[in-house]
C-alpha cells in the first residue's frame, strides 16, 4: 500500500481541479489559492516520497506531469473565462504542450530519452507563481496587472525549455538539424 502513496497524491491533484475552478468562478480567490497550494504541496510530496523510498513507477512518470498540465491549463482556462488574463497566454501554453505531446508521441518506443530538467520545472513553478499573483490581484482588488509580467517571464522560460528539450533531441539524433532548418 505504501508504494502507491505517490500515485494517490497525484490522483488527488486531479480531484482538486474542479474545486479550484469553482472557487475562481465564484470569486472565492482565497479558497482557490488554498486549494491550489494544497495541490502544489501534494505535487512536491509525491515526488519526494517516490524518490526517497524508490516508489517510482511508469504510471507515476506518466500521470504526474499530466496532473501538472491538467491543473495548469484548467486554471488558465478559467482565468481567461473570467477575463483575468488574456487569451493569448493560454494559446501559447496549449501550443507548447501540444508540441511537447506530439514530440513525445513521435519518440514513444524509440531509444531517445528527454527527462524533466530544471528549466522545465522552473517554467512550471513560475507559471504557478503567476497564477497565484492573478488570484492575489483579484482578491485584493489591485488594478495594476503586475501578474502579466510574471506570465511574460513564465512564457519566456517555457519557450526556453522547449528550445532546450529540442536541442537535447537534436544532440541524441532524434531530430536532424537539417530537417528543422528546411521548415
Amino acid at each position: 500500500m505504501a508504494k502507491h502513496i505517490p500515485n494517490i497524491l497525484t490522483m488527488l491533484r486531479f480531484v482538486l481541479i474542479p474545486f479550484i475552478i469553482i472557487s475562481v468562478l465564484t470569486d472565492n480567490y482565497l479558497l482557490a489559492f488554498l486549494v491550489l497550494t494544497l495541490s502544489g504541496l501534494t505535487d512536491i510530496l509525491d515526488g519526494y516520497i517516490a524518490r526517497k523510498y524508490n516508489f517510482i513507477t511508469d504510471f507515476g512518470k506518466l500521470i504526474d506531469p499530466l496532473a501538472d498540465k491538467a491543473t495548469q491549463i484548467s486554471i488558465l482556462v478559467v482565468l481567461v473565462i473570467e477575463q483575468i488574463i488574456p487569451m493569448w497566454i493560454l494559446i501559447v501554453v496549449v501550443l507548447k504542450e501540444f508540441i511537447m505531446i506530439a514530440g513525445a508521441s513521435f519518440l514513444y518506443g524509440k531509444d531517445f530519452v528527454v527527462s524533466s530538467k530544471w528549466y522545465g520545472k522552473l517554467a512550471t513553478v513560475i507559471f504557478y507563481i503567476a497564477i497565484v499573483c492573478s488570484l492575489a490581484r483579484k482578491y485584493f482588488a489591485i488594478d495594476f496587472a503586475f501578474d502579466q509580467y510574471v506570465y511574460y517571464l513564465a512564457l519566456a522560460l517555457t519557450i526556453f525549455a522547449l528550445i532546450m528539450y529540442s536541442k537535447a533531441l537534436v544532440k541524441q539524433g532524434a531530430i536532424k538539424k537539417e530537417d528543422i532548418l528546411k521548415k
